[in-house]
């Protein structure tokens, strides 16, 4: 008997799961996952051959005694159990078709390989195939059934893209690492894999979804925005039954995009027979409060909220099991969890993709793609819609130019989305920005006369609601500190519970038409359903001041004064940070030199189309990280950097950044059931709530101070003072340097 795991179960008993019944159910599930991408032979066959490297004596001593199956003292050092099947697909497969079932199995638990070794990048392939000897040793105990040649098609069945070939790997590569898990954890922890997939369908979904339409349009006032969200949300729903591929809504701030574009989904979804709806949003303050909208509608059951990866490099097996793979109907997610796992080499975060297969992503406020990346996220989108029956929605007031030639006739100008291509799905796009004007924008004449905070602290003093948004987290605090007592404060030190709670007691404020003044950073200028009368924000690209300008009169409250709400844009004496921020306020700067005499022509969807082909022409690089040189240079051999492009596309600059969980209200209980019950699925997404990232510099210290301790891989606050009811994660006093976290 060859072992695959060893269990103890309830009665302290050692039960074991057979090798090849292991290989067998992998497989039976990698040729299901892989069948939605017609390539379910080539699933099958991963699964089979993934740890034929088990057979081996090493091995087989190994798990006997580390597991404690068969007693001896001296434990026994890990085995490599995946290059033998890698070496015996170069045997037995052609060229173009070996590589990818190498790729797969030999990096099923240590992560996509490079294809030659680099600097600074543990492991390669071709280290790999010259381990002979591994399948030597193994060959004459593998059972002929499991060796048996399998007929292969071609990548999903017809030619592709060479540049789309390293995604299809992924997929593949996706397909086996959820299959062994899954099977895995059938054996290893029945109870939890029992009460996996345990959802309604889309059909039962889009019932709720009517009846709480139903209810809210009927228990909705009588007002010209809301009759125009009326229009918005029929409109979108007509627009389900367009074929699938891409698609745009483009809607002024507060038009109802949230729902709407569900609605539009559950029509595309049930039309197509699509299997989930994975919404994809820029901020974590923003995922939060979506999440409770759609578990509202829908139930806690089905929705999975996935952004924060505590501790995401830590390889318990527990860890493993506990590992997000995005099989429920509802996906509510951030875009640094979507597209930084289209890129990823790490089984923790390439397990999800299969199910990417036949379903419909819509990127909210898609106007934050981030340039820098451009190229290779939309290379990636296309073939999502070309190849993986996925439909894409971008969602937002905000278009940015997102077909044919971006970057204008820069050196890293390249080719979009084809021209003509995105559908949209409401009707009168600039007639709805004219119905929806709310605000009235305030420009300086001059926009390079700067201005004191003493001065704007002055004038935000006089307002009796106010919101004030500034572009970093010390611009926040200097501001904050001259306001008066009472004044709330947002930064991303604070954990999203909090967060949440905050722009609650905002909103309890402005209904109850009390006095509010909030200072915040950017994280509250998108997708937050506020309504001040009155919104300042320091100069920035035009997307965020016309984000901002939805924080004001979002209602049109004002309106029935014949008023308009008022949005003061203005410049601060200690500047613009570097970077694309600087760039985006360059670019407004350059459009207002050309303005009409009306400035409210700023939110008009032309005058997004020009400022981001303006802003397009700026950047320096589409693929910062030369993504390209890794992934499609030599596409057509198979020949990848996997582990090099995953370590630099980054949407953010978070290297070495570390999560803390945090003690704020009913996270202490839930750490309570971690020490108890371990990482579980369920658990770990509640406490993503409680999470604050830092810096590695400040982690280091707050961790020699004792302030913190580990359990289960997360790190967790120890010491009561650490963390500020009010202003979040702080030490000793001193403010902590900002993570960025989108």
């Amino acid at each position: 008997m060859y072992i695959g795991h060893v269990r103890i179960n309830a009665s302290d008993n050692y039960e074991v799961q057979e090798l090849q019944s292991h290989l067998e159910g992998t497989s039976q599930l990698a040729y299901y996952f892989a069948s939605t991408f017609q390539n379910a032979e080539w699933g099958k066959l991963l699964g089979l051959w993934h740890d034929l490297g088990k057979y081996s004596d090493e091995f087989q001593e190994y798990i006997k005694v580390n597991s404690g199956y068969e007693e001896d003292d001296q434990r026994r050092p890990k085995t490599d159990h995946t290059s033998a099947a890698a070496i015996l697909a170069k045997e037995l497969y052609p060229s173009l078709f070996w590589q990818p079932i190498a790729y797969c199995i030999a990096g099923h638990h240590a992560g996509l390989h490079n294809w030659l070794p680099e600097l600074c990048v543990s492991g390669d392939l071709s280290d790999r195939l010259k381990k002979q000897e591994f399948l030597d040793k193994i060959r004459l105990k593998i059972p002929n059934e499991l060796l048996g040649k399998i007929n292969l098609n071609p990548p999903i069945g017809k030619p592709i893209d060479p540049k789309q070939m390293h995604l299809w790997v992924r997929m593949l590569f996706s397909c086996l690492v959820d299959a062994d898990y899954l099977d895995t954890e059938r054996f290893m922890n029945p109870e939890s894999f029992e009460r996996r997939g345990k959802y309604n369908s889309l059909l039962e979904l889009k019932g709720r979804f009517d009846i709480h339409i139903d209810e809210m349009v009927k228990n909705a006032p009588i007002t010209t925005v809301n009759s125009i969200r009326s229009k918005i949300l029929k409109d979108c729903i007509a627009s389900g039954e367009l074929s699938p591929g891409f698609f745009s809504i483009t809607v002024p701030t507060g038009g109802g995009k949230t729902l709407s574009s569900m609605a539009w989904a559950l029509v595309h979804a049930l039309k197509y027979n699509k299997s989930r709806i994975i919404f994809a949003i820029p901020y974590t303050s923003i995922i939060t409060q979506t999440a409770q909208i759609y578990r509202s509608i829908f139930g806690d059951d089905n929705v999975i909220e996935h952004h924060s990866n505590i501790d995401e490099n830590t390889n318990t097996q527990e860890r493993k099991l506990a590992a997000e793979n995005w099989d429920a109907p509802i996906v509510v997610t951030t875009n640094v969890q979507l597209f930084e796992s289209l890129f990823a080499n790490k089984t923790s975060r390439c397990r999800k993709l299969h199910n990417l297969v036949n379903s419909i992503i819509i990127l909210d406020e898609a106007q934050m793609l981030p340039p820098e990346f451009l190229n290779p996220i939309l290379t990636t989108l296309k073939g999502l819609v070309d190849n993986y029956s996925i439909s894409v929605l971008f969602s937002t007031a905000t278009q940015p130019a997102l077909t044919g030639k971006i970057g204008g006739k820069g050196q890293f100008a390249f080719e979009g989305i084809a021209a003509n291509s995105v559908r949209e799905i409401v009707q009168d796009v600039d007639e709805l920005a004219f119905d929806l004007k709310r605000v009235k924008i305030q420009v300086p004449e001059n926009t390079n006369e700067t201005i004191e905070w003493s001065t704007i602290a002055d004038e935000l003093q006089q307002q009796e609601q106010v919101l004030c948004i500034v572009n970093t987290r010390n611009q926040c605090r200097e501001l904050h500190e001259l306001m008066p007592e009472g004044t709330l404060h947002l930064s991303r030190l604070m954990c999203t519970a909090h967060i949440m709670d905050v722009i609650d007691e905002i909103k309890q404020s402005l209904k109850e038409n009390k006095p509010v003044r909030v200072i915040s950073t950017q994280l509250i200028e998108a997708g937050v359903d506020i309504d001040f009368p009155v919104v300042y924000r320091a100069i920035a690209g035009l997307d965020s001041i016309a984000q901002c300008a939805g924080r004001c009169n979002r209602e049109g409250k004002l309106n029935k004064e014949n008023k308009l709400g008022l949005m003061k844009v203005f410049v601060p004496s200690k500047g613009t940070p570097i970077g694309l921020m600087r760039k985006g306020a360059d670019t407004f700067k350059e459009l207002m030199l050309n303005r009409s005499d009306n400035e409210n022509a700023l939110l008009e969807p032309q005058a997004f189309h020009n400022y981001f082909r303006l802003f397009y022409s700026k950047i320096d690089n589409f693929d910062k990280a030369d993504i390209g040189d890794s992934l499609w240079k030599d596409a057509q051999y198979m020949k990848f950097q996997f582990a090099t492009a995953a370590r630099d596309f980054r949407l953010i600059d978070d290297k070495g950044s570390k999560t803390i969980l945090v003690e704020y209200k009913e996270s202490n209980d839930l750490i309570q059931l971690l020490k108890r019950k371990g990482p579980e699925p369920w658990l770990m997404r509640k406490l993503q709530r409680y999470a604050v990232s830092i810096n590695e510099r400040d982690f280091i210290e707050i961790r020699k101070s004792g302030l913190i301790v580990e359990l289960h891989g997360c790190w967790i606050q120890d010491y009561q003072k650490l963390y500020n009811q009010h202003s979040g994660l702080q030490m000793k006093g001193k403010w902590l340097e900002e993570i960025n976290i989108i």
